[in-house]
């Protein structure tokens, strides 16, 4: 063999030798790559073999799991993690050996309860797929999982604040019309029969009012507790939105249901919170509604349940009302409910307007034309609807303030165009409005911003408003009489206590109701009452009103009582107030306007 042969022999073998050498750095690099990203991932990777054997765990597995890789290796993967199903509890894999001699084309993957070895169990995201070699050959299956646990309770977590009363941890209102339209559902399907109950607390305003409003939420927290454990375990307690909630008894039939509302306004009467050193009673109006063929929607359903609570309150409070179609209670409520958005129309409409009636004095010795304003209501037609039809609905439905602030600004305005200077001016005003602070602020303002001096005011509060929020008609009063206003107060005699309480309201003049007044010529009773409400206002030095004046029996009667004013029919019948026209001589005299 000659040089030049050995030499290149040996060249030649010295090239391959290199090129190995840089495949085995190659293959050296590449190991340490996939090492550095495996180690990196941010899911837990594990590799068996073909025999289910674990022989790699990446950081993030090892924790996962609570095991070392040098633990796990060559253990069987169901030894290494336990994958559950979350429902059977059966694994989710299987003989993972099994699967890889089948030659699997692709992975999969599912969610499952992953158990460790202390018997921790998470829910994980897991993929799973074969390995293979460069001639496709299987030789093992990498296992990817993903921790969602932190997930599924966010999940878990927004799903119950959705569907639950962040308060008392009953279901809310919204939750609670879904089970509500499947139990209609299952009505209409299989014949069954359910019962709604609608549950308005009485008096929780007096809590939230006197303690605040933490501790009316601590109330309805303790109550809601206390109801949860009355019903059954089947049916369904929600919290509906304020004081009010909502029961929903699955095959339960109207008897039946009857006697566990009644335990439940039982349980509620006989509660007691205690707060501040106060003890507060309570008491709850139930709306009873069967939930049959035949009831409608769920809007139907709401609506029937929520009218039968308001009878129930309307009647009393503290009661059970069962709906029922031909019941004139509710016919009544729904015809309240038509005159609240006809009120409502005719605001838009600027179908309200404003009358007046005059007042006679009865001494002899004033020759002006006193009188009271009162309120009217046009029709769509534009025929006249009197007080009485619109004002119950509206006081029920605490419209009564948006009315007298029209009444107020309205009033204002057209006195304002006559200038009088001298005299008082009376304006009616509800319960509602005098006791709330700001309408206080609104007549203060009205005042503030109109030419009308408040010395010639005289608002006009009834008598049974008065008592109904004793204190606050006192603030109301006091406040206004330190501007200059005066009070008289309506429907005087009314009350059981009228007396007693007269001794404390700073009012200036009495107008007796006019149920005594009618009828004070036949009946001796009557009469006495009207002579005894003039001599008490008189020692208290107040002037008096008789209203109802119908007839010229009636007006002679009360000249020889010796009351200051008549009002009714047999002085004048009301008219427009844009007719009413005042001649020099009356402006400057006294002058006496009531706005009802």
């Amino acid at each position: 063999m000659s040089f030049v042969n050995i030499f290149f022999q040996s060249l030649a073998y010295f090239q391959k030798m290199m090129r190995g050498h840089k495949a085995q750095e190659a293959l050296f690099l590449e190991h340490q790559r996939a090492q550095v990203t495996l180690e990196s991932i941010g899911d837990a990777v594990i590799t068996v073999n073909c025999r289910g054997q674990v022989d790699y765990l990446n950081p993030l597995a090892e924790e996962l799991i609570d095991t070392t890789v040098t633990q796990a290796r060559g253990k069987s993967l169901e030894e290494v993690a336990c994958l559950l199903n979350e429902e059977s509890y059966s694994h989710v894999i299987g003989d993972i050996a099994a699967w890889l001699a089948e030659d699997p084309v692709e992975g999969r993957s599912c969610t499952a309860l992953l158990r460790d070895g202390q018997n921790r169990e998470l829910i994980v995201q897991t993929s799973i797929a074969p390995l293979r070699d460069t001639q496709n050959r299987i030789f093992g299956a990498v296992l990817v999982l993903r921790d969602i646990s932190p997930l599924r309770a966010l999940a878990s977590q927004l799903s119950h604040q959705a569907t639950h009363d962040a308060l008392t941890g009953l279901i809310n209102r919204r939750e609670f019309e879904v089970r509500l339209r499947k139990a209609l559902d299952d009505v209409r399907q299989n014949d069954t029969c359910h019962v709604l109950c609608y549950l308005d607390l009485d008096q929780f305003k007096v809590v939230n009012d006197t303690c605040g409003h933490l501790a009316g939420d601590k109330l309805l927290r303790q109550l809601a507790a206390l109801l949860q454990d009355k019903i059954r375990e089947a049916d369904c307690l929600a919290r509906l939105g304020g004081d009010e909630f909502g029961v929903l008894l699955l095959g339960c039939d109207l008897a039946h249901a009857r006697k566990v509302a009644e335990g439940l306004r039982i349980l509620i009467r006989n509660f007691r919170f205690s707060c501040k050193g106060k003890t507060f009673p309570l008491g709850a109006s139930i709306g009873l509604v069967a939930i049959a063929q035949g009831s409608g929607g769920l809007e139907e359903v709401l609506s029937a349940a929520d009218t039968a609570c308001y009878v129930a309150k309307a009647q009393g409070r503290d009661r059970i009302h069962v709906y029922c179609l031909d019941d004139h209670s509710i016919e009544r409520h729904y015809g309240e409910m038509q005159w609240v958005t006809r009120i409502q129309q005719a605001f838009e409409g600027s179908r309200f307007m404003l009358y007046h009636q005059p007042i006679h004095a009865l001494n002899g010795e004033e020759h002006i034309r006193h009188c009271e304003l009162l309120l009217r209501m046009k029709s769509e037609d534009e025929s006249l609807i009197p007080p009485m039809a619109f004002i119950p609905a509206a006081e029920r439905y605490r419209l009564m303030p948006t009315l007298d602030r029209w009444v107020i600004s309205n009033a204002f305005l057209s006195l304002g165009k006559y200038s009088i200077a001298q005299g008082l001016i009376g304006i009616n005003l509800s319960g509602q409005s005098i006791s709330d602070e700001l309408f206080l602020n609104f007549v203060i303002e009205q005042l503030h911003q109109t030419s009308v001096n408040p010395e010639v005011i005289c608002f006009e509060i009834t008598e049974t408003a008065a008592i109904a929020n004793f204190d606050g008609a006192i603030r109301f009063i006091r406040k206004l009489k330190e501007m200059g206003c005066r009070f008289a107060l309506d429907d005087f005699g009314s009350g059981l206590s009228s007396f007693n309480y007269l001794k404390n309201l700073p009012v200036d003049y009495l107008k007796i109701d006019g149920s005594f007044v009618k009828e004070m010529v036949d009946d001796p009773v009557d009469h006495a009452m009207v002579e005894a409400i003039h001599k008490v206002g008189k020692v208290m030095g107040l002037k008096t009103i008789a209203e109802f004046v119908e007839n010229e029996a009636v007006f002679e009667k009360l000249r020889l009582v010796g009351v200051d004013y008549a009002q009714g029919f047999a002085i004048g019948r009301p008219q427009p107030f844009s007719r009413m026209s005042m001649t020099d001589k009356e402006q400057k005299g006294k002058s006496i306007i009531f706005v009802r």
